[in-house]
């Protein structure tokens, strides 16, 4: 993938996933504003994503400290 040019990663991508049998056939091209639309909603969706995934370390991280307080409570040392 190629991180730093989206479009060629994108197109790659596409052509990767196109069947040997319709590698002939033309992948027909967005316009300046479905390709806007599709970034703008590639952003939105992912932007959830990250919210998502925060709340999860979050989560993560709270059972975590709970376990090493009751260790600690416990007389283990954890270093």
């Amino acid at each position: 993938m190629d991180v730093e040019n989206l479009e060629n990663a994108i197109n790659d991508a596409t052509q990767e996933s196109v069947p040997e049998a319709n590698k002939e056939a033309e992948v027909p091209q967005m316009s300046a504003e479905e390709e806007v639309g599709f970034h703008k909603g590639a952003l939105n969706t992912l932007s959830a994503e990250r919210n998502e995934l925060v709340k999860m370390v979050g989560n993560v991280e709270a059972i975590m400290q709970a376990h090493i307080k009751r260790l600690k409570e416990l007389g283990v040392d954890l270093k």
